[in-house]
């Protein structure tokens, strides 16, 4: 492979991450992405000396950085509201997501009929989060955690989980269909693998 090869193929690597950012539902993963594809297609434009396309790409990291740094640093006002599992509004918030619902835990049956704890995540007044489970004696088994794809940077998670236990809730296990990219939630939000599932204590 000589040089001019691998030159093109840094130029192709950094379109192909520009373009797929485009396909992510999160905004944070998005503008993540976008931001490595347009570093590496940037380094690419001086190679070949297109100046006018590395100062695009230059100013596209630029815009990149200071959007993340804002969605990082940025208070976020949640409020938890519980609702009974029969709710119709519940009903109609997970069908309106039910194709991103199905991506995410894929083959899962969400049946409200044997939950008797549920409760959705506000932001500004706006539902982005719901909690769909069966409570017994402090345990709550998670049959449905969802966010929308714009609030999966974990900081719902945290908060969440944080106030369960001023809903009593000592112990939070799950045992559905999952991706790994549910996985790596459960274990960034201290859920441990055991035999059948996952389990958290709540302190």
């Amino acid at each position: 492979m000589n040089t001019k090869m691998i030159i093109e193929l840094v130029g192709y690597l950094g379109s192909a991450l520009v373009l797929v950012s485009f396909l992510m539902t999160s905004v944070f993963k998005l503008r993540v992405v976008n931001t490595v594809g347009s570093v590496i297609f940037a380094i690419y434009a001086l190679i070949i000396h297109s100046y006018p396309t590395a100062l695009m790409n230059a100013c596209l990291v630029a815009i990149n950085v200071h959007f993340l740094w804002k969605m990082m640093h940025t208070r976020k006002d949640y409020e938890i509201v519980p609702v009974n599992p029969k709710d119709r509004y519940l009903a109609h918030f997970i069908q309106t997501h039910r194709v991103d619902i199905d991506e995410c835990f894929p083959g899962l049956k969400v049946d409200t009929a044997r939950a008797n704890f549920a409760l959705f995540v506000n932001c500004e007044q706006k539902p982005i989060a719901v909690l769909l489970g069966t409570e017994n004696e402090g345990v709550l088994d998670i049959q449905l955690d969802y966010s929308t794809p714009e609030y999966r940077d974990f900081s719902v998670g945290n908060y969440l989980f944080d106030k369960l236990k001023d809903e009593r809730i000592r112990k939070l296990t799950y045992n559905g269909p999952m991706t790994d990219a549910h996985r790596v939630y459960l274990t960034k939000m201290g859920f441990q693998h055991v035999s059948d599932g996952f389990v958290r204590r709540l302190k």
